[in-house]
């Protein structure tokens, strides 16, 4: 519990982490990820979804992982499109446009795996979203990723849509191309960014749950990934993340 205090007080504070004590390191994921679970505990907030961070190359280098970790999504920092965020102690200080899956039934544990196929047909909806993430560690592209999965994966704010009416089933996630932008910078994406197709991000991050024991309750909404490389951003901005046929959403930093 003293690891999740540390990393949650940190949030809320805003005064950074340099390294967690020897004696409350986590030594492996499942570790990382119970600590995870103390930060929901603490922080009284309600968990409604889970983030991927890391599947992208640019992703993986800007926090220093070789691979994927999960993290939790708080109800209490989600926001709608087309509002105001206050970035607050943000020092990450970027934004990542992402497809978003809403799962429609409770995914248990599985002694095997969870193929792409069977993981689609468990989602409801669709959605994008803007990702605003954040570590509580000073440096941490330094840290390792047991820390980070600890650090609830560099989580922190999101913008999600409303569903998506279009009919998206047919979609070509990994090619299908998007944008995001601000005053002074715009960076195209594409979909295999992320683990070479968000359905694929997707399924890791069921399989990665049913890893580590944990249940994926119904109606979480699972954020897959940036699809471009990270955009800086600062209080003043108005960020926008296009995503063509699918529609677009913004929201004003201060």
């Amino acid at each position: 519990m003293e690891a999740a205090e540390l990393i949650w007080n940190s949030w809320e504070n805003g005064k950074k982490i340099e390294t967690l004590p020897d004696s409350i390191m986590p030594y492996s994921r499942n570790e990382a990820y119970k600590i995870q679970e103390q930060i929901e505990v603490l922080s009284k907030n309600t968990i409604v979804g889970w983030k991927i961070a890391a599947t992208s190359k640019d992703g993986q280098n800007h926090i220093g992982v070789s691979g994927p970790l999960a993290g939790r999504i708080f109800k209490e920092k989600v926001t709608n499109p087309n509002s105001t965020i206050a970035l607050g102690y943000n020092k990450m200080a970027v934004a990542e446009p992402e497809f978003a899956f809403k799962i429609g039934s409770l995914i248990k544990p599985n002694k095997t795996l969870f193929s792409v196929e069977e993981v689609m047909e468990l989602v409801d909806t669709l959605h994008i979203a803007i990702e605003f993430p954040d570590s509580r560690f000073n440096n941490f592209s330094s840290v390792g990723e047991l820390n980070l999965i600890a650090d609830n994966a560099c989580a922190d704010q999101f913008v999600i849509s409303l569903p998506i009416e279009k009919d998206w089933k047919n979609i070509d996630f990994s090619n299908f191309k998007l944008s995001i932008s601000n005053s002074k910078f715009s960076y195209q994406g594409i979909g295999s960014n992320v683990l070479g197709d968000p359905r694929v991000a997707l399924t890791w991050l069921v399989n990665e749950l049913s890893k580590n024991n944990i249940v994926l309750e119904k109606d979480m909404i699972i954020s897959t990934g940036t699809c471009s490389k990270p955009i800086p951003i600062e209080a003043g901005d108005i960020v926008n993340a296009n995503f063509g046929e699918l529609g677009e959403i913004s929201v004003n930093l201060i």
